[in-house]
C-alpha cells in the first residue's frame, strides 16, 4: 500500500524551539481555545520586550536555533489592548512582532511566525525577517459552530493567506485540526485544497494533523478524537497530500508509538526552555525521551531549521537571515552527523 512504509530513510524530525505568545489578546472565540483571554482579564498580557529578549539569552546554552511566535489574531481591533500597543510604541501587533523578530535575528534565532489571518502586505512584510511562516487551515467547512463568534476563521479567508504566501515564496506550515465536529468528508477536502495549493506553489514544507485536546477548556461538549481516528486522518493525508510534504503530528498531545508506523515525517517545533502556551497543560516531552521512543521504534530523530533543506538551497529567505540560515544549517548537519 502506498502510505505504510513509505519512509525510506527512517528519519523522523523536529525542529529545537521557544514559544513567544506575544499576546493571548484575540478578536476571535473559538468554543475550544483555552489561549485566548478577555483583555478585562488579570491573565491577558501583552509581553514586553526586555522580558522577551531575557528568553532570547538563554536560547544559546540550550541549542535553541527557531523563534515560535505566535499572537491573537487583530487584537488591536479592542480599545483596551490597543492603548497596551500604543504605550509600548506601536500601532499594530504586527509592527511590533516585526522588531521582535529583528531581536531574534541578532540573537542568533530564526523567527516563525503564526499570526493568525493577514494581508498580503502584511504577510510580505513578516517574511522579510521570518525564516518560515504557517497558519493552520484547521478545516474547509465554514459552517461549523466552534467558529460562529471567529470571523478569522473563515476557510476561504485562510486559503487566500496560504496562496498569497505560495506567491510569495514563503516556506509555509499549514494544517488540520481534528475532533472540532467535522466530518470525515470536511477533512478529505481539506487536505484536498491544501494538496491543489501546494501542487501550484511549491511552498508548504509540512502539514500538521492536530488532535483537538481539550486542556484547560473544561467547560466545551467536544469530544477529544481517538488515537484509531487520527490513524485514519495520517492514512487520509498519505494518500491526498503530495509526497514533498511532511506529515506532523504534535508529541505532546498524543502518543506518537502508535503513529510511527504509518509514517509521519515531524514532529514539530519542541522546546526544552518555554512552554506550549496554546496547550499549557500537555508539556513537551524530552527530547531524548522522545530519541529512544523513536529509535526503539526503527526510526532516528533529527534535528532540522524551521526553513526546510530545499527552501534553503533555492534561496527562499531574505538576506536579513541569511547569515544566521547558512551557520545553523551548519550547525544542524553537523550534529545530526555525529
Amino acid at each position: 500500500m502506498r502510505w505504510l512504509n513509505k519512509n525510506k530513510n527512517k528519519n523522523i524530525t523536529y525542529s529545537r524551539n521557544i514559544f513567544i505568545p506575544l499576546t493571548n489578546v484575540c478578536r476571535n472565540n473559538c468554543d475550544y481555545c483555552s489561549f485566548k483571554k478577555d483583555v478585562t482579564s488579570p491573565y491577558a498580557f501583552l509581553m514586553k520586550m526586555n522580558d522577551i529578549i531575557d528568553i532570547f539569552k538563554r536560547c544559546k546554552y540550550y541549542h535553541i536555533k527557531e523563534v515560535l511566535l505566535t499572537f491573537g489574531e487583530y487584537a488591536e481591533h479592542n480599545s483596551i489592548y490597543k492603548e497596551w500597543l500604543n504605550n509600548i510604541g506601536y500601532n499594530s501587533t504586527i509592527d511590533y512582532a516585526y522588531d521582535v523578530s529583528l531581536e531574534a535575528i541578532k540573537y542568533g534565532l530564526l523567527p516563525h511566525t503564526n499570526a493568525g489571518l493577514l494581508s498580503y502586505n502584511e504577510l510580505k512584510k513578516l517574511s522579510k525577517v521570518n525564516a518560515s511562516m504557517g497558519l493552520m487551515l484547521e478545516s474547509i467547512n465554514s459552517n461549523l459552530n466552534v467558529h460562529k463568534n471567529s470571523p478569522g476563521k473563515d476557510p476561504k479567508k485562510r486559503l487566500k493567506l496560504i496562496e498569497n504566501a505560495g506567491k510569495l515564496k514563503i516556506p509555509f506550515t499549514t494544517g488540520i485540526l481534528i475532533g472540532i465536529e467535522d466530518s470525515n468528508e470536511d477533512i478529505i477536502l481539506s487536505l484536498k485544497k491544501i494538496a491543489q495549493l501546494q501542487k501550484k506553489y511549491h511552498h508548504i514544507q509540512e502539514v500538521i494533523i492536530q488532535n483537538y485536546s481539550k486542556g484547560e477548556k473544561k467547560n466545551t461538549n467536544i469530544k477529544e478524537p481517538t488515537t484509531e481516528k487520527m490513524i485514519q486522518v495520517i492514512i487520509q493525508a498519505k494518500k491526498i497530500l503530495p509526497n514533498d510534504i511532511s506529515i506532523q503530528i504534535a508529541p505532546n498531545l498524543i502518543d506518537i508509538k502508535k503513529l510511527l508506523k504509518y509514517n509521519i515525517n515531524d514532529i514539530g517545533g519542541i522546546s526544552p526552555l518555554t512552554i506550549d502556551y496554546i496547550n499549557p497543560s500537555n508539556k513537551w516531552p524530552e527530547i531524548s525521551s522522545l530519541k529512544k521512543i523513536i529509535f526503539e521504534n526503527g526510526y532516528i530523530l533529527k534535528e532540522r531549521l524551521t526553513i526546510y533543506p530545499k527552501y534553503i538551497y533555492k534561496h527562499w529567505y531574505s538576506n536579513l537571515l541569511k547569515k544566521n540560515i547558512l551557520i545553523l544549517n551548519q550547525s544542524i548537519m553537523k550534529r545530526n552527523f555525529y
